[in-house]
């Protein structure tokens, strides 16, 4: 081995700092592995070898034990291109924040509705104008009612939500 004048490392291999961060990033890109189901799994093409030892992981209840199974999995993925998975876990979590986001819109819309009444259904009624306005009124009436016991206001809430779901769903992107 030669060490290099300029920067005093050697030259044909990484540093040891260097190599352990490879080496942690592989292993906590096998942790998030670990968290997929196994219909995901499956769809990302792994090597028979890493997808069983995942597989196994999830199985592992002792800790210790886990903790072994984590560190098997990262030597694994040493040796594939972590570029891909990367990217589909990437899209993944960007796909669910994005359906978290609109569930927090249409909960908001929720709220408003069974908060502001009218004023609220005009106004999502101007956003979405197909919309039935008489099916909306009357699951906010519902849903407002002293006069119905409480399991009924709970179901109807639940049914306004999926309605204002579905006119999210409806709407082209």
């Amino acid at each position: 081995m030669q060490e290099d004048e300029d920067t005093g490392e050697f030259a044909d291999r990484p540093s040891k700092s260097a190599r352990k961060r490879e080496a942690a990033a592989a292993q906590g890109l096998g942790t998030r592995l670990i968290s997929l189901n196994e219909s995901e799994l499956a769809a990302l093409g792994l090597p028979e070898k890493l997808f069983d030892a995942i597989m196994l992981a999830k199985r592992i209840t002792a800790r210790g034990g886990l903790a072994r199974q984590r560190q098997y999995i990262g030597k694994l993925m040493r040796d594939i291109d972590p570029a891909p998975i990367e990217s589909l876990l990437s899209a993944k979590s960007r796909s669910t924040a994005a359906d978290a986001e609109k569930h927090k819109r249409i909960e908001a819309w929720r709220t408003r509705l069974l908060g502001e009444g009218p004023a609220a259904l005009d106004e999502l009624l101007r956003w979405c104008p197909g919309a039935d306005r008489k099916a909306l009124q009357a699951l906010i009436l519902k849903a407002n009612s002293e006069r119905v016991d409480s399991g009924s206001r709970e179901a109807a809430s639940r049914e306004l939500f999926r309605a204002v779901r579905g006119l999210f769903d409806s709407i082209p992107r």
